[in-house]
């Protein structure tokens, strides 16, 4: 007997893009609402299939395309969306290869898919069918791990020039390095993967795609799958501070070559030695690092033997949010298998590239990177950015690696000349601040006015409502149009091309768009003026009836205190529901009003963001200047 998948209260707030209490409502006001298939009375469970009629019944099931539909029922179907998306993926493959696995040996809770998986790879093929699912399976929730975003991925994979030969990833996830080798062109990718459903499925994807190679599951360090075999080119994102990664049991492994045993608390330092240890002479690994690595006094030793035998050639320090943990400035090690008779090089490089965007920076990073490595004898030095340190420089009491305790200051001339310029342009601002203060009185009292949810304004034709949009990580971007991101929005800078790009069809923006991210500390809006540009991921898009709503007016009721709150998830996630939010009814005429004040108040908030933003750099260099000796207090007129 086919039993079909079962979902709670907020999983259908969330298939019909509703809040919980709308749900609750439902069940109360209409008899026919499907009844509890199981869970308990406080979280009760209903029928999806059940539920979806409904919904579709009452109009309220917006209209899903098949690859959507399908990952829903998947992923309420099993507690695993790993080993859901795997069993799938198992399906795909042997379809691909036009065979039928037997009924008794697949997934339990795929077999009542069966029907949706091959209608979907009828569409689009096994492999674009398997994508599709993927990238529903890669947004970060319940079940599904943060994986290595695909530009991190693509400049490991740059870095330890992986293209045209084989390579490995221990520590693979779900493959989202191997995935980068891929596309830059290796001829065989190899893993280990200690979550067994994750290494099934980056195992599926190198299979799909008919790239030799293949993922097994289990521990590198302590039941290392490929012993004695080695590669081109290893990258690697280990888990940090797992101090249980077995350091007794392994004191004599032949891995531990620079330096000894790490010590139990520098696991992130194994990972390095076991990376070496499968590479060929001359073969790069690159590591994701937590930036403690670099210093901490427990593993100097191995540092300092790294560097006397030439292994570690480049630490380069990365913008903080570029991958989990996403509040540390996390490093990349690029370490290199040195030729035992070959003498160690005097130098290794040290980047400091904590400071801005990383797709901004990848390619100055790359380009120095080269530059080092064609000339590792060569004096680099950037000021602020980058230099070649003498290996005798770094093997003092600490051998810190940190790599902004080691570059080079900038000289006094180009530090006076960008005082005097940041001082010009902070002045320019402060100057037109007063103007910019929006012109507001209280209000007589009066009765309050009445006001209604963006999703009823909706439903009354008085804008449309676009979003949230998913992300994707496939490389072929389907518009030459940059990207406005959450972030950019968040952050008041123009559209760039960072960060995922979205699902699907792209939505290009129009002026008096109002967008609005999904994921902020505050409910954060903006008007479109003249941007071009198409909508980011995860960000809503609302598109007012110049008939009916002024677009200032509605982004500035959005982002009000109350909104927050009413807009708000209860689960702590600052995640913003923008259908809840409630806008007050006025005449248009009215609402423009306000909207000019809105406009000039967000002019205000730029000006103020960019005096502070200006205020701290100019503070900065002057301190720096008079520190170094390269400035001196000018005389006060008396």
């Amino acid at each position: 007997m086919q039993v079909n998948p079962s979902i709670t209260a907020a999983e259908i707030a969330r298939l019909a893009g509703v809040g919980r209490a709308a749900v609750s409502n439902w069940r109360k006001r209409h008899p026919d609402f499907p009844n509890p298939v199981g869970g308990t009375a406080a979280s009760p469970e209903f029928d999806l299939v059940e539920v979806e009629t409904w919904l579709r019944e009452q109009g309220k099931l917006p209209e899903l395309s098949r690859a959507e539909r399908l990952w829903r029922h998947l992923a309420a179907a099993t507690e695993s969306p790993a080993a859901a998306l795997a069993g799938v993926g198992a399906q795909l493959l042997s379809r691909q290869r036009g065979k039928r696995p037997s009924r008794q040996a697949i997934d339990p809770g795929v077999k009542p898919l069966l029907p949706d998986i091959d209608a979907l790879a009828d569409e689009l093929g096994p492999e674009a069918a398997f994508d599709e699912l993927w990238q529903r399976f890669s947004v970060p929730g319940p079940g599904r791990p943060w994986a290595t975003p695909d530009e991190l991925a693509d400049l490991m994979v740059r870095l330890a020039a992986a293209d045209g030969g084989t390579i490995l990833d221990p520590a693979a996830g779900s493959g989202a390095t191997l995935r980068a080798a891929v596309r830059a062109g290796c001829t065989e990718a190899y893993g280990q993967e200690l979550d067994q459903d994750l290494a099934i499925l980056a195992g599926l994807w190198l299979a799909l795609r008919e790239v030799p190679g293949e993922v097994r599951p289990g521990d590198s360090l302590r039941a290392d799958a490929f012993p004695g075999r080695t590669f081109d080119a290893a990258v690697c994102h280990p888990p940090f501070g797992v101090t249980t990664w077995g350091h007794e049991e392994l004191s004599y492994d032949p891995r531990w070559q620079y330096g000894g045993v790490p010590p139990r608390t520098e696991p992130e330092l194994a990972w390095a030695q076991h990376c070496l240890a499968h590479l060929n002479t001359g073969g790069s690994a690159v590591l994701l690092m937590p930036p403690t690595a670099a210093g901490r006094r427990t593993g100097r030793r191995i540092r300092a033997e790294l560097l006397r035998r030439g292994a570690l050639r480049a630490v380069i320090a990365l913008p903080s949010g570029v991958a989990a943990p996403h509040g540390v400035p996390l490093h990349l090690w690029v370490l290199r298998r040195p030729a035992p008779d070959a003498p160690p090089p005097a130098r290794t490089l040290l980047v400091d590239a904590a400071d801005g965007d990383l797709a901004e920076l990848a390619p100055r990073i790359i380009a120095t990177w080269q530059a080092f490595t064609a000339a590792p004898d060569a004096d680099v030095e950037e000021a602020g950015f980058a230099r070649a340190v003498p290996v005798i420089e770094l093997l003092d009491e600490e051998v810190d690696l940190t790599p902004a305790r080691r570059q080079p200051a900038g000289g006094s001339e180009r530090t006076g000349e960008q005082m005097v310029r940041t001082r010009e342009r902070l002045a320019a601002v402060v100057r037109d601040l007063p103007a910019l203060i929006p012109q507001v009185a209280p209000t007589p009292d009066g009765a309050a006015l009445p006001a209604v949810p963006v999703a009823e304004l909706a439903r009354m034709g008085a804008l449309q409502l676009l979003g949230p949009v998913r992300a994707t990580r496939d490389a072929d971007d389907r518009s030459e149009l940059p990207v406005l991101h959450a972030r950019d929005v968040i952050e008041g800078t123009g559209p760039s091309s960072r960060g995922d790009r979205p699902a699907g069809e792209p939505i290009q923006l129009a002026p008096g768009d109002v967008v609005v991210p999904v994921v902020a500390r505050r409910i954060t809006t903006r008007v479109i003026t003249d941007e071009k540009a198409v909508l980011g991921a995860n960000m809503y898009l609302l598109r007012p009836n110049p008939a009916a709503l002024d677009p200032w007016f509605l982004a500035g009721q959005l982002r009000n205190t109350a909104n927050e709150k009413q807009a708000s998830s209860l689960s702590g996630t600052l995640r913003f529901d923008i259908r809840r939010a409630l806008v007050r009814r006025l005449p248009l005429e009215e609402q423009r009003t306000h909207g000019e004040a809105f406009r000039r108040l967000d002019a205000f908030e730029s000006a103020m963001r960019q005096a502070a933003t200006l205020g701290a750099e100019l503070a900065q260099l002057t301190a720096d200047g008079l520190a170094q000796g390269s400035f001196r207090p000018e005389a006060e007129e008396k």
